[in-house]
């Protein structure tokens, strides 16, 4: 199925530049070679190709919104933090791989060393029909009600985005994050922000996220393998 009439009726992005930025988003990136082992019935390489479109897309969403001033990516892949460094978000090492929480803790750590002035936000990677309208409409309502605030994802059990501010920042990502986020007492967002909610883990997800529609870099993975 082809993405771009429903892409298109999501309401206007708000104009880049628009905003000074008053958020850090914090991106942990699985190298592509060992992200997206759910997407079964795909070949190795188009897994990796698909994991590095995610992440691409994923950071030119949130560099295209407004109320974001910069996003600090941490990742153990050398050759594709050039990739992502180019698309302007620089990269970290993956400190603590393998626990996500740490992982988090740590680059929040290095960005407030890096952009004081930012608040931070937690993303996941994997939010290749992310639009900035969604990720806007999400750190708006952090400035009028505050945080620790999270979005579920589609599924309704884990977290797509997470913030606090940096003295209280915990995330709680994991198996059932949702319930962990409500149960440290933080705020759950609307469920309206469909984009910022659909993760990708399998083909049902993708194929979901292909409705709505994808970034420019997933669309002509999708499109040079014929699917949805």
């Amino acid at each position: 199925m082809s993405s771009s009439s429903s892409r298109g009726a999501q309401p206007p992005d708000p104009p880049p530049g628009a905003h000074p930025g008053s958020y850090v988003v914090l991106l942990p990136v699985k190298p592509p070679a060992r992200g997206k082992s759910r997407l079964v019935g795909l070949g190795d390489e188009v897994r990796v190709d698909l994991a590095a479109a995610f992440a691409l897309d994923t950071v030119a969403a949130c560099l295209a919104t407004p109320r974001v001033g910069a996003v600090l990516v941490a990742t153990d892949d050398a050759r594709f933090s050039a990739a992502l460094s180019g698309a302007g978000a620089p990269c970290i090492p993956d400190g603590a791989s393998g626990d996500l929480n740490a992982t988090l803790r740590q680059t929040a750590a290095e960005a407030r060393r890096r952009w004081p002035g930012l608040d931070p936000v937690a993303l996941c990677a994997d939010l290749p029909a992310l639009v900035p309208h969604d990720l806007e409409a999400a750190l708006a309502d952090l400035d009028a009600h505050g945080a620790p605030a999270f979005v579920a994802d589609a599924a309704g059990v884990g977290t797509s985005m997470y913030a606090a501010p940096w003295d209280a920042f915990d995330p709680r990502y994991g198996g059932g994050s949702r319930r962990a986020h409500l149960d440290a007492g933080a705020r759950e967002l609307g469920d309206d922000l469909v984009t910022l909610r659909r993760d990708v883990d399998d083909l049902p997800d993708l194929q979901a996220a292909a409705r709505l529609g994808v970034g420019p870099r997933t669309r002509a993975v999708l499109d040079q393998l014929g699917l949805f």
